[in-house]
């Protein structure tokens, strides 16, 4: 392992008792063309990813988005329910299972959906498909009725499964499509209020408190959902949240029309980023997921208002964090670690397992080109920026998934 850093990763090692790394991997790989050390890490989770299939494959298949997974550096992650058919019995989830067998280079853990087919009408078979879940959500809607949610939390909780929230109320959108703010007003479009995320939030930290059960809000965008969460964990609430990466650099005043700057939640004002930093420093964020959600050219080149929401961001996350948070020294790398990697096994009980580990020349700098992602999806809002950290090799359970 010589020249190569191991440091961080054998932190962890020492603290969460992580394996360690195998040297013999390393003796096939030519490192002479890195610009700096390489560095290892370990593998990055993220819970909260769109592979499109079964269902609508033209987006996403599960071999192409674990491929740009393990390329972005990630060994695990949890995909949503929003497929055709629904993973809300076992007999549909047993069809997205058999292709995550076949196809999948890394691990990949689908979602149960809460309610049948997602629309919030009847709660799904949550006994039978429990063993083959991660989690419970209804992702891309959020769950409306209290008394339903009220009654998932009660299941959940029996079966030691997560509720993962998408919190949206639907009576707050009036059509809107990006943040209500200075953006949507000069420009005329219809706007998202915050309410419509926080809201629900304070409604199922009510019922959390009520049941017991774990609870994990996903991509949060606003200030106000950060206080809740805040002041929800000081009171002693099983409650976590994530946010995204384009959340955390990106707010409305970077908008542009184009389809590849729409995503939900919309990117919100300067004060909510800025609390979503003070946030992720502060503990309050658990972790950093990226809302991987690809589609097809077509569908995201209608311009703000009619595209798909959506973006993809595997392939870019490590590079945007590092070069904007971790090297402006906004955060450490080690709590960076804690954001991609630990904080999220262990919430989900997702373990990293012997040689999962990724390689990372740090010093290298590159720009964003669509054109080269392993993912089908080609729709990012950092297009054409020029970044710095750059993947070399990803290895799932000692065997190499990703070379550069």
């Amino acid at each position: 392992m010589s020249g190569v850093r191991t440091d961080i990763y054998e932190k962890i090692v020492k603290t969460d008792f992580l394996p360690p790394v195998d040297s013999a991997l390393f003796r096939s790989v030519d490192f002479s063309q890195c610009s700096g050390q390489p560095v290892v890490f370990p593998g990055f989770c993220d819970v909260h990813v769109h592979f499109r299939e079964p269902g609508f494959s033209y987006k996403e298949k599960i071999s192409t988005g674990s491929a740009a997974a393990a390329r972005g550096g990630y060994t695990a992650v949890c995909t949503m329910p929003n497929l055709n058919p629904v993973p809300d019995s076992v007999e549909h989830l047993r069809l997205q299972l058999d292709i995550i067998e076949r196809d999948a280079v890394i691990d990949v853990l689908p979602y149960g959906a809460i309610s049948v087919g997602e629309r919030g009408e009847q709660l799904a078979d949550l006994e039978g498909m429990a063993a083959d879940v991660v989690a419970f959500s209804d992702d891309g809607r959020g769950v409306q009725d209290e008394a339903m949610m009220r009654q998932a939390m009660e299941r959940a909780r029996k079966l030691g499964k997560l509720i993962v929230a998408h919190c949206e109320d639907n009576a707050l959108l009036h059509g809107g499509y990006i943040h209500d703010g200075s953006y949507a007003r000069a420009h005329g479009h219809r706007g998202i209020c915050s309410q419509s995320e926080w809201g629900p939030i304070e409604r199922d930290i009510a019922l959390c408190r009520e049941t017991g059960c774990g609870y994990h809000v996903c991509h949060i965008s606003t200030k106000e959902s950060v206080a809740l969460i805040r002041r929800a964990k000081a009171q002693g609430v099983d409650i976590t949240c994530e946010t995204a990466p384009h959340y955390l650099v990106m707010d409305d005043s970077d908008l542009r029309e184009d389809g590849r700057f729409k995503m939900n939640p919309p990117l919100r004002d300067r004060a909510d980023r800025e609390a979503l930093i003070e946030g992720v420093r502060d503990g309050t964020i658990d972790m950093i997921s990226t809302d991987h959600a690809p589609h097809s050219a077509e569908e995201k080149a209608r311009g703000l208002e009619k595209s798909a929401f959506g973006i993809v961001g595997l392939e870019t996350a490590f590079p945007v964090l590092y070069a904007k948070l971790v090297k402006p020294g906004v955060i450490t790398m080690e709590r960076l670690m804690e954001l991609l990697v630990t904080n999220a096994r262990k919430r989900f009980n997702i373990p990293i397992k012997k040689n999962d580990f990724t390689v990372w020349d740090l010093d290298r700098e590159f720009t964003v080109d669509p054109g080269e992602f392993l993912s089908m999806g080609r729709a990012t809002p950092f297009e054409g920026e020029k970044l710095c950290g750059v993947c070399l090799m990803t290895v799932k359970d000692g065997r190499v998934v990703y070379r550069a």
